[in-house]
């Protein structure tokens, strides 16, 4: 398979998935009972916003490019 995003040789988007998972993780946390305790942990360990993580994740990820 050669996909244009899906580079799993690269550091960079291993950071990326995992601001992207940390992310939404966190954003789901409040509604996803099995996610709350996750959530937390990930929550207390940073001052970022989920939308951010998740926004940043997508930039390093390639999803939005100029031509995503």
């Amino acid at each position: 398979m050669n996909s244009k995003y899906i580079k799993p040789k690269s550091l960079t988007w291993w950071t990326g998935f995992a601001a992207l998972a940390c992310g939404a993780v966190i954003a789901a946390g409040g509604e996803i009972e099995a996610l709350r305790a996750p959530a937390n942990i990930l929550s207390n360990m940073t001052d970022v916003p989920p939308a951010a993580m998740i926004s940043f994740g997508l930039g390093l990820i390639g999803l939005r490019g100029k031509d995503g």
